[in-house]
Parts: C-alpha cells; structure tokens; sequence
C-alpha cells in the first residue's frame, strides 16, 4: 500500500468518525431532552365540550378519558342523547390531543431526521430512516 493510498484511507476514515461522532452527540441531545418531552406527554391534557353544551370531557395525552361533567341542562336530556354529546365531545378532545403530541414530539423527529442514517456511513448497510418510515406509514 503506496502513501496516496494510506492518505486516502485516513482521510475516508476520519470522514467517518466525524459522521459518528455527530450521530453520538445527537443521540445525547435528544437523550437530555427525553425527559422533558416525557414530563410533556404526561401532563398532555385536551378538554372539549359537545355542541349542545351538555359535556364537557377531559382526556390524557393517550386519549383516554379522564373526566366527564355535565351540565344541569344534562337531568333534561335522553340517555341517547348523552351519549352521544359524550362521544362527541371525546372524539374532539382527542383530535386536540393528538395535535398537542405531535406537537410535543416533532423537535424530537426533527432532530432524528437531521442525523446521519446508518446506510449513509457504512456501504450496504440498512436504511434505519427508511424503516422507520414504513413502520410509521409515512413511506
């Protein structure tokens, strides 16, 4: 192996330690912010009130309803029709929900998006961006 050889090995292997180092200092970033994004979720709450005014419903960030209040217009009204104010009412602060998680998560996405895949640094190797997409439906 000739000098220019050497060179060009040292040279393409530094390019790659750059790449993984960048990946690892990523991983750390959204490693500290993990917890925070966590606390976000947790405390993620979404209330909304159906049409009639009959329900007000409150959901946590999984969309599962935590409380329901109804109004004294409510004692007038048919079983059926609570019901379905209910629904309805659940429907929509869930929708508010999924909206705020998103929210939530899209630095965090934005972020794996920014790094290098795996595909990019070793030749043949996986793309672990485009699995992710395919198990996500975005691809």
């Amino acid at each position: 192996m000739d000098r220019w050889e050497r060179e060009g090995l040292r040279s393409a292997n530094f390019g790659m330690r750059n790449q993984v180092e960048q990946i690892l200092d990523a991983l750390a970033e959204q490693r500290e912010r993990r917890a925070g994004v966590q606390r976000q979720l947790d405390a993620a709450r979404s209330t909304a009130t159906s049409a009639d005014g009959l329900v007000e419903v409150t959901v946590d960030s999984a969309g599962v309803l935590i409380d329901v209040r109804f109004t004294a217009d409510a004692q007038r009204s048919t079983p059926a029709q609570l019901g379905r104010s209910v629904t309805e009412a659940g429907r929509e602060a869930a929708r508010r929900v999924r909206e705020q998680t998103r929210q939530i998560l899209a630095p965090v996405a934005a972020a794996a998006d920014a790094m290098p895949d795996l595909s990019d640094l070793v030749s043949g190797a996986p793309s672990l961006r485009e699995r992710r997409e395919v198990e996500s439906g975005d691809g």
